[in-house]
C-alpha cells in the first residue's frame, strides 16, 4: 500500500457533528488499484469511502470512485456531496458555482452554498428517476415484520432508481416505522425474482415538527443493515413523491429526517418537479469537516 495517502473525514446531512453519515475521502488516489481501494474501504468501515483520482479535471469534472466495505458502487448520495466538499476545500480553494464529479453512472453536478467564506450546504442534481415494478403490499409488510394496516395502501410499493435502485415502501405512522425489522429470509423466499434488496421506508409522521417525512433506509444489498442518511435513496423517494403526487403536486420542496431510530438524526432536503417527460431531482444537505490524516 502506498505511503502517506491523505484522507479526510466529513459528516454529511448532519445538523451537529457526528450525527449524520460519516465518510472517508481519499485525495490523489489515482495510483491505487481497485483491489487496494476495496481493501481501504473495508478497513475504514464507513458505509462508503470515496477516492478522488486526481487534482486535475477530466472532461470538466473530477474523477471519483465510490466503494462500500463490500463492493464498488456507481453512485451514492452522501459520498457525492462529501467528496464535492473536499474538492472545493482542498483542490479548488475558492468559491465556485458548480463542481462536477465524474462517477460510474456519469457526471453529477453539485452546487455549493457558502456561509462565512466556507461551504456548509450543497445541492446535487441526480439522474432523472426510472420507475420499475410494484410489489404486493401484504407481502412487503411481512418482509418488514409489519401488518397490512401499517402500509399506506393509497400508494404503491415500487422500485425506483436515480443511479442505485431502492424499493420505496410507504407506511402510515411513526409506530410502524419504529417496528419495522427486515426479514431477509422471508424476502428472499418470497421475492425470488427481485435483485434489489435496498429499501426506503417513509411516513408522514415525524419526530421533529418542522420536517415533512420520516425515512428509514435498509441497504442489505450493499452491506448496510441500516443507514443514518442516504442521498441516493432520498433522491429515489423524491421522484416517487412527484410521480405519485403524494403531496397532491407535481413539485416538492421538503425536509426529510432519517436515522432517528438508530440514534443518528440526520436532515436531508429534497426538491423535485415534473418537466415534460421527466422528473428533475435535487438532494441537499449540510457537510461538516470532522478530521483528516494520512494512511501509513
Amino acid at each position: 500500500m502506498p505511503d502517506d495517502l491523505m484522507f479526510y473525514i466529513v459528516d454529511v446531512f448532519a445538523e451537529n457533528p457526528l450525527e449524520g453519515n460519516q465518510l472517508a475521502v481519499f485525495l490523489d488516489a489515482g495510483h491505487l488499484s481497485k483491489k487496494e481501494m476495496q481493501k481501504i474501504a473495508k478497513e475504514m468501515n464507513f458505509s462508503e469511502t470515496t477516492f478522488i483520482l486526481s487534482r486535475e479535471e477530466s472532461k470538466g469534472g473530477y474523477d471519483v470512485r465510490i466503494f462500500t466495505p463490500e463492493t464498488e458502487v456507481p453512485f451514492a448520495g452522501h459520498p457525492t456531496l462529501g467528496t464535492a466538499f473536499i474538492i472545493q476545500r482542498e483542490i479548488i480553494k475558492k468559491p465556485s458555482d458548480q463542481i462536477f464529479l465524474n462517477l460510474k453512472i456519469g457526471q453529477i453536478p453539485v452546487t455549493p452554498i457558502y456561509e462565512n467564506y466556507g461551504v456548509r450546504f450543497l445541492w446535487m442534481k441526480q439522474k432523472s428517476p426510472e420507475f420499475y415494478g410494484s410489489f404486493n403490499h401484504i407481502q412487503m409488510a411481512r418482509a418488514f415484520s409489519l401488518k397490512e394496516e401499517n402500509m399506506d395502501s393509497r400508494f404503491p410499493v415500487q422500485e425506483v432508481s436515480t443511479g442505485i435502485p431502492f424499493v420505496i415502501v410507504p407506511l402510515r405512522t411513526l409506530d410502524s416505522m419504529r417496528s419495522a425489522a427486515f426479514n431477509q429470509e422471508y424476502f428472499l423466499e418470497t421475492f425470488k425474482d427481485t435483485a434489489t434488496m435496498a429499501f426506503c421506508l417513509f411516513c408522514p409522521e415525524t419526530y421533529e415538527e418542522k420536517n415533512d417525512l420520516n425515512v428509514r433506509v435498509f441497504a442489505h444489498a450493499y452491506g448496510v443493515p441500516e443507514d443514518p442518511a442516504t442521498g441516493s435513496a432520498n433522491g429515489c423517494l423524491a421522484g416517487y413523491l412527484v410521480e405519485h403526487r403524494y403531496f397532491d403536486s407535481d413539485r416538492i420542496d421538503i425536509r426529510t429526517e432519517q436515522g432517528y431510530e438508530i440514534g443518528r438524526p440526520s436532515l436531508l432536503f429534497l426538491r423535485a418537479e415534473s418537466e415534460k417527460d421527466r422528473i428533475v431531482v435535487h438532494v441537499g444537505g449540510k457537510v461538516l469537516a470532522v478530521a483528516e490524516g494520512k494512511l501509513l
